[in-house]
């Protein structure tokens, strides 16, 4: 049986009187690639921040690899085994691109701060592996022949890949992408359904993903989880999703049943 790496329980956040998202269940185990579709506004983001600790949900749990994460900053949430990317680009767009991983590598740096101060051995020691390590990574995207460019200067679909990029480099279990193909032509969002899928593999991830591009959810996900108005409306195979009568009434439309 895979291991539940995952465990969102009556999950649920109020702004004022209004209750963004309520009763949310989700349960993710080791290696699976699962979407979170919806209408705009049904509270796929906000669940989001949840999880990774930029809300403090009002209500329920959040359990990842068996321990809490309700109350959690996000630098912590981050270093337990979760990153994201977000659906507005954040990148440091005056930081080069070798520069962008290396800020998410410094997270795990294993040289203290008087090290740092001092310039001792491990400091340079330390420094050098990440810059290694975050090349590395820019290889794999593709990245590599823009190590010294600003990151503003990629193009779009580029810095979504270096966003992905960045977040890998943190070394998490758990990657939630957050509308990766947004504003991406179908050739991009074609290899980056490729690209996703290979990292999955590549680095053992289990990955959950928010999606307004259905030819790439029901292409590369396994199950769908999908919300309405902050509510869990139904969740299953890409297939069953397909044919629910709820869904196709709330977000679908009839004409992705046949």
């Amino acid at each position: 049986m895979t291991n539940l790496l995952l465990n969102v329980a009556h999950l649920g956040i109020q702004f004022g009187g209004l209750k963004a998202v309520q009763n949310v269940d989700i349960q993710l185990y080791d290696g699976e690639l699962i979407g979170l579709i919806g209408p705009n506004g049904a509270g796929k983001t906000t669940t989001f921040n949840m999880l990774t600790g930029v809300y403090a949900p009002t209500e329920g749990t959040i359990t990842f690899q068996g321990k809490t994460l309700n109350g959690l900053d996000p630098y912590k949430v981050t270093q337990s085994g979760i990153s994201r990317t977000f659906q507005n680009i954040r990148l440091f767009k005056e930081l080069t691109v070798l520069e962008n991983v290396e800020v998410a590598n410094h997270s795990l740096a294993t040289h203290g701060i008087f090290a740092s101060i001092l310039r001792l051995p491990s400091f340079f020691t330390g420094e050098k592996k990440m810059e290694q390590q975050s090349l590395a990574f820019l290889k794999i995207f593709g990245l590599d022949v823009y190590k010294d460019e600003l990151a503003k200067n990629l193009p779009y679909g580029m810095q979504r890949r270096l966003e992905i990029a960045r977040a890998l480099a943190a070394n998490p279990k758990l990657l939630l992408l957050d509308e990766p193909a947004a504003g991406m032509n179908p050739q991009e969002t074609h290899e980056l359904m490729e690209l996703i899928a290979f990292i999955r593999k590549e680095f053992n991830l289990t990955i959950l993903l928010i999606e307004h591009d259905m030819s790439l959810v029901m292409g590369i996900c396994e199950r769908i989880y999908v919300l309405d108005h902050g509510q869990l409306i139904a969740n299953g195979t890409p297939e069953e999703i397909r044919q629910n009568p709820k869904v196709i009434e709330a977000y679908l439309g009839e004409e992705v049943v046949d």
